[in-house]
């Protein structure tokens, strides 16, 4: 795998294309990309390592970059372990290497390992500097961005910001090389980091006053053309501002009458002129893609079948997720079905109502089992109010 960024600054990750879950919870089909990267002056500085899943290519990697050379400092960006799982061994081949990192990263240090690095770490602050020789890095805080030690660093001779998670992607390098970006990176954002969005406005802002000439992320792709498309994205993502007109129709259907009305519910959307519409089956889909596109668009109607006096648990799970990751900014729509006493729309509309800046639309529709002609006109009332 052969990434390029320059003749001093080399990439030494590795790609897992043998995970199923990312965090145990997101699959990743392709695989995903574990980012690490040296830089090689006057002095030898590691940026972050990777995954323990890893660590053996990357050892590799490590090894042919620095030929004769040792390690003289590792910044460590994030101790998530999926970044810092690689942190013991690299001391381990070199005993004398110095630690960079900010109060935040030393504190939590001991956690995660029972090593002594007392007197091989330099603390950082906002603004501080590290030379390297004709390179210097200058570190940026971005507290919970996704985690509270989270910093990225900016290297000012070679225009680089080595990002943390920000503008991360699913996705092995080797499988994805053609992808589009921001379908996985979409996922990845809204799911990861999606409710943290104040944090990552403020980075996005002390980001502004850099010149940025490539992004250098510890996951997914190097991005070294069009920033302005990247950091626009990445500013609509994490002020909630829907990125794209459109319906999301979310259900979880029992026995499949509820799923047939929200498929016409569809089919009477198209009609109507609505621009995208997208009907996802909460039971069977991947809850973190339907989650990707409840924050994409500007629209959503949930419907669900009454469960236990409650609502169908995938449709509390899908609510719940939404709640945790801070969905607002966004019309939404009730569909409900029970067969003797509908609680579906109680329940999922008391979710609803602790979002912030989430307009619940009237009417809400119940349904009675299966989808009826006498249901017709509340459908289309629906949809007339959704458009």
């Amino acid at each position: 795998m052969d990434v390029t960024i320059s003749d001093a600054i080399k990439y030494i990750g590795v790609d897992d294309t043998t995970i199923d879950l990312f965090e145990s919870q997101y699959v990743v089909p392709e695989g995903v990309s574990y980012n690490s990267y040296v830089i090689l002056d006057e002095k030898v500085a590691v940026m972050d390592t990777v995954d323990k899943r890893g660590m053996e290519d990357w050892e590799k990697n490590l090894k042919a970059a620095l030929g004769d050379r040792k390690v003289d400092y590792l910044v460590v960006q994030h101790l998530e372990p999926d970044h810092a799982g690689s942190i013991a061994r690299l001391l381990e081949l070199f005993p004398d290497v110095t630690l960079v990192g900010n109060a935040k990263t030393f504190q939590m240090f001991p956690q995660f390992f029972d090593i002594d690095i007392e007197g091989k770490t330099v603390t950082v602050k906002e603004g501080d500097t590290l030379s390297l020789g004709e390179h210097t890095l200058t570190f940026v805080m971005a507290p919970m961005v996704h985690w509270p030690e989270v910093m990225v660093s900016y290297e000012s001779k070679e225009k680089i910001l080595f990002s943390a998670d920000g503008f991360g992607k699913f996705g092995a390098l080797s499988l994805t090389a053609d992808d589009d970006w921001a379908c996985e990176a979409r996922r990845y954002y809204f799911n990861i980091v999606g409710k943290y969005g104040g944090p990552v406005q403020t980075l996005l802002k002390k980001a502004s006053a850099l010149d940025i000439a490539m992004i250098c992320p510890l996951h997914g792709p190097i991005l070294k053309e069009n920033l302005g498309y990247y950091l626009d994205i990445y500013h609509t993502w994490s002020s909630y501002t829907p990125e794209d007109k459109g319906i999301l129709i979310a259900y979880a259907s029992i026995h499949g009458n509820t799923g047939v009305a929200a498929e016409k519910l569809g089919e009477i959307l198209r009609e109507k002129g609505a621009e995208k519409v997208v009907v996802s089956d909460l039971a069977r889909e991947d809850m973190a893609e339907v989650i990707e596109d409840a924050f994409r668009y500007d629209r959503m109607i949930v419907c669900a079948a009454s469960y236990d006096g409650g609502v169908f648990p995938c449709m509390q799970d899908f609510l719940l997720h939404l709640q945790a990751k801070a969905y607002q900014k966004r019309k939404v729509g009730i569909l409900e079905n029970g067969s003797w006493a509908p609680s579906a729309a109680r329940t999922m509309k008391g979710i609803l109502e602790t979002l912030k800046d989430v307009e619940i639309v009237s009417p809400v529709v119940t349904i009675k089992s299966t989808l009826k002609e006498e249901n017709m006109a509340a459908l289309n009332e629906l949809a007339d109010a959704m458009l």
